[in-house]
């Protein structure tokens, strides 16, 4: 669920007249910003403060051994730490395993404030402080910029696993030139002015659906869906996907930024994706330290249809990097 084809099918249903109101009704926030969503995974909701945006929230699971492993999840009008679930499964209970809800997603607060690539390093930072060791990270699709941008300001971050990550096709055209010649800004502002007619046709379950197909070969799991859809139905959610449909949140060449500056071991798993590319991929390859597998047969979340694999991968590249 990522930018331009975002844009495609919230006009396409605009256009075919599905309103807000077709929605469920909007809900009530906690008086601390945070949300009152049914808990994404099995682990301890936590919450921690962010200085000058609120409460984020993060699951844990401190049982096991080894370096504590870090989750996050990908942004789109829909995102949640439910994207990670089968790797939380898969880890927890094996060693000390957490999952971080980005501010603005999931049940972290979602207040109406400026979201940027910082804000959102800033609290996979905080969550490091609140652990108070070193970590390893794997994340997903755009919050791979994220997990970057931390990882260049914080030690304490060892490795990275990137799974189907944004930023390393050739930044050209669309929202992505947008956010590179004024922020976003211009197209922010136009987005924001028909914000709850554009959020609402998005949140529609057909459209959730619609987004979902493009990142799975098979069918759609229904409880994917219906987690999908009850995140989107928060109070606030339509803010930060906002800031994400304008091109805010992407960074103008993550590749020559950020990703090409990592000096610790970093792992990349691809595939097909309608998303995003990886042009510049075989570059990266070459980098000291970095390795690329492809999970053949996956649209982007290879974690739900190729667990075993990711986890084979997974295991391989923590193994080799110690």
């Amino acid at each position: 669920m990522r930018t331009q084809r975002l844009l495609v099918i919230a006009a396409a249903v605009l256009a075919g007249g599905l309103l807000l109101s077709a929605c469920a009704p909007a809900q009530t926030a906690n008086p601390d910003g945070t949300v009152s969503l049914r808990p994404a995974l099995s682990g301890e909701r936590r919450s921690l403060l962010l200085p000058g945006f609120g409460r984020v929230n993060y699951y844990a699971d401190p049982r096991g051994t080894g370096r504590p492993l870090v989750l996050t999840h990908s942004v789109n009008a829909a995102a949640s730490a439910y994207e990670m679930k089968p790797l939380w499964d898969s880890y927890a209970g094996t060693r000390p395993v957490y999952a971080l809800e980005w501010p603005g997603f999931g049940s972290s607060a979602r207040p109406d404030v400026t979201y940027t690539p910082e804000l959102m390093a800033s609290a996979l930072r905080a969550l490091v402080d609140e652990l108070g060791e070193d970590v390893d990270v794997v994340s997903l699709s755009l919050g791979s910029e994220f997990v970057a941008r931390a990882a260049l300001q914080d030690s304490r971050i060892r490795t990275l696993a990137l799974i189907s990550p944004s930023g390393f096709g050739q930044p050209r055209g669309g929202t992505q030139r947008a956010a590179e010649e004024d922020g976003g800004a211009a197209l922010y502002n136009r987005l924001n002015s028909v914000g709850d007619l554009l959020y609402g046709a998005i949140r529609t379950r057909p459209s959730i659906q619609y987004f979902l197909s493009r990142s799975f070969r098979g069918p759609v799991p229904g409880d994917v869906i219906d987690y999908s859809t009850e995140t989107s139905r928060q109070p606030g959610a339509k803010y930060a996907p906002l800031y994400f449909i304008s091109g805010r949140l992407f960074g103008a060449d993550a590749y020559g930024d950020l990703y090409s500056k990592l000096n610790i071991p970093t792992l990349v798993l691809y595939d097909q994706d309608g998303f995003v590319s990886f042009d510049r991929l075989p570059l990266f390859a070459q980098k000291a330290g970095a390795k690329v597998v492809r999970i053949p047969d996956t649209d982007g979340l290879p974690q739900f249809e190729k667990l075993p694999e990711v986890r084979r991968a997974l295991d391989t590249f923590w193994a080799e990097a110690k």
